[in-house]
């Protein structure tokens, strides 16, 4: 039998649990609804422009990925950003970038599931999601979020809620539609009685 040294033994087992630790900080919660697709340069001018986007608006970002919105909306418009990503590689990734912009002072990013994150403060929110995500979160839109508050989808749609406006973005590619087509809607006014 081996005469194990308990010192050495108890730094073995903290660095084993830290390194656990460590690995759970740096995986997302769960898998992402969706892949990460970085939107086009095109479709982030784009975008913000499309919701009219002024310096005293707070642009969310659902599914932010490296933050290329919500920098884009700081650095064009003076808006201030929060960008919502449930990869905390991403959410690092838009913290570099948003520091190399200089816009890290009207920007924040927080790791979290989008169906989870506190939206109530946002004027503009822009997505890149899928079809039935976009449905999924429409209830969670339009309880959450202000009526005026506008929203802003790249490619995707929201079902029977037609959109105020579409636009056209960029030139089509043969057998790539994404980031070609972006769609806004308002949050109508609500009949609470």
């Amino acid at each position: 039998m081996r005469n194990h040294n308990p010192i050495l033994c108890s730094f073995a087992a903290l660095a084993l649990f830290t390194s656990l630790a460590v690995a759970q900080t740096s995986a997302p919660k769960h898998d992402p609804d969706v892949p990460y697709v970085p939107t086009t340069e095109e479709a982030v001018k784009a975008m913000p422009k499309l919701a009219d986007v002024k310096p005293s608006d707070i642009v969310y970002d659902l599914g932010c990925g490296d933050g290329r919105i919500v920098i884009a909306a700081a650095k064009e418009y003076g808006a201030h950003g929060v960008g919502i990503d449930i990869n905390p590689e991403r959410i690092a990734e838009a913290k570099e970038n948003a520091k190399k912009a200089g816009v890290e002072n009207l920007v924040r990013f927080e790791e979290n599931d989008l169906f989870d994150a506190d939206i109530h403060q946002a004027t503009v929110v822009t997505l890149f999601l899928l079809d039935s995500i976009n449905l999924k979160l429409r209830p969670k839109l339009l309880k959450d979020l202000k009526p005026g508050t506008r929203v802003v989808s790249n490619t995707f749609n929201m079902g029977d809620w037609k959109p105020d406006k579409e636009l056209a973005v960029g030139e089509p590619v043969q057998g790539f539609s994404l980031s070609h087509k972006l769609f806004l809607w308002t949050i109508p006014q609500r009949n609470d009685k």
